[in-house]
Parts: structure tokens; sequence; C-alpha cells
């Protein structure tokens, strides 16, 4: 088992973080955890392609955790036809039609590629066959309390605190041989999220702030700091704790503190994350 931070940063575009994305792999399965802005270059810089995904799970629509949706599906679909399993919370569907129906945002890049002679002899010429339809995606709506399994892995979910009603928001538990993995999605502290990461072996949980951070007030009960998180997770009995979602701001004095923050409250086994760190559980 194991899991690659693909984008570890905000909604800020940044060259060192890129938007939010981990990867999930057992056993050549290959399970995407969100896809924010640069999450598939980071895939690919990872040795990964497009259609090696098998499954993607949203965590939330806010754009910072899927704006590399569109890149993802449509390299999957013009590199291999792969078709990936997607399961987010709505408006998922409406979403995803209005990039790859038939009146969404690429239906006349789709018509070009499918329908153009020179394009087709190009696709046939890569292995494809004829006639070539649209990307395709396996879509699934979902909402808090959603399960699922495949092979050798269950996944589990809850709600947690973040842009609700706007959102709906959720974090998610991977279970396989014995080892678990919790993404927190966007999660203020809540005793749901607190449950789901029980004894987990690794937990990645935004972190939008530093400790003594008191800009945005309104934001503060939904946005705990790295001592709080730290606080959670070591009472949760978790056995790893890697921060992520870091704004720009926070890589300077406020990442020295967060990982002392994380040293004196959690130990050894708490990290924040930088893009493309991988753990092995």
């Amino acid at each position: 088992m194991r899991v690659t931070v693909l984008g570890s940063g905000s909604p800020e575009p940044y060259t060192r973080r890129a938007s939010s994305g981990h990867l999930f792999e057992l056993d050549g399965t290959k399970i995407l955890f969100d896809c924010g802005g640069g999450a598939v270059g980071r895939l690919l810089e990872a040795g990964h392609d497009p259609h090696d995904i098998d499954h993607l799970f949203f965590s939330h629509l806010h754009s910072d955790h899927m704006l590399d949706y569109a890149r993802l599906i449509h390299g999957a679909w013009d590199t291999a036809d792969k078709k990936i399993q997607v399961f987010g919370p709505a408006p998922l569907a409406h979403v995803h039609h209005r990039l790859f129906g038939a009146d969404g945002a690429l239906a006349h890049d789709i018509a070009a590629r499918t329908e153009f002679l020179p394009s087709q002899e190009v696709w046939q010429a890569r292995g494809g066959s004829l006639p070539r339809g649209g990307p395709r995606v396996t879509l699934k709506e979902i909402s808090p309390g959603f399960t699922t399994e495949g092979a050798g892995w269950t996944l589990t979910s809850c709600e947690v605190p973040h842009c609700q009603p706007h959102l709906t928001c959720m974090a998610f538990r991977i279970e396989a041989g014995g080892r678990s993995f919790v993404y927190s999605g966007d999660a203020g502290l809540c005793d749901e999220l607190r449950t789901l990461a029980q004894d987990a072996d690794l937990l990645i949980h935004w972190c939008y702030r530093g400790d003594g951070e008191t800009v945005h007030p309104k934001l503060d009960s939904l946005s705990p700091t790295p001592s709080q998180i730290a606080d959670m997770a070591r009472a949760a009995g978790v056995k790893r704790l890697v921060l992520t979602h870091f704004r720009k701001h926070m890589d300077g004095p406020t990442l020295t503190r967060a990982r002392d923050a994380l040293r004196d409250r959690f130990g050894p086994n708490a990290h924040v994350a930088e893009d493309l760190d991988t753990w092995e559980l």
C-alpha cells in the first residue's frame, strides 16, 4: 500500500505546491483522491499516466480539488480510451456534463478528434479503432456514509464541516490487508472524522492556517491549526500524521512552527507534506 502526494497546496497558484490530489496504490489498483489544479502534472512526474487511474473520489467540489478533472478524463480517453470510475457529491454529474456532454465545454474538441479524418488516422495509427466515441466514465454521485469495495480494499466515508450548505464535504478511509489510510478532505475537527480516523496507519489532514493565526476569525472553527490536528490525531490513535493544503505564506516561519508543534504534540511520525512525498504502509 502506497500513498503519493500529488498536490499539497491550496487554491493559490504556486510552483512548490499543486492543488489537492493524493494517489493511493494497492496491488496494481490506483485510486485518486481529489484532482486539483496541477495534480495531473504531478501524477506524470510520479511516473503514472491518466489512464493508469482506476477510481477517482472527490471529497468536495471546490475548484482546487477538481480543476484537473477535465485533464485527467481527457488524457485517459485520448491515450488509451480508459474508463475511470468517478465518485463524488452532487452536483458532480452536472459538472461532468458541462465539460463532456453533447453541449459541454469540450464538445467541439471531442467532435474534431472523433470525426475529422486526419484525427481518425492518428487514432488508428496509435492502435485505436473506429468509430471512435468520446470520453467514458462510470460516474456515481455519493453522500456521506457511502461505502464501497474493490479488489482487496474497502472504502468508508463521513461528512466533515467545511463549506456547508454550499458544498457537501466528505472524508474517506480505505482499509486493505490490515492497514488503513484516511484522507480528511477539507475538514474542521468533528467527532465523525475522529471516529473515521481511529487507529489509522496514515491520516492526511488539511491545514489552512498556522498556530496563532487569527486573520480570518470566521474560519477558525473550520480550519484547525497544526497543534489542534496533532492533538486530535494522537487521541484517535493515528500512527502517522501528514498535514497538507498549505498556503503560500505558510512556507516561511509558519512551516517551522508547524513542524515544531507536530513533533511536540504528536511525535516523530508527523510531517508537513511536500508534493511527490510517498508513504509506504
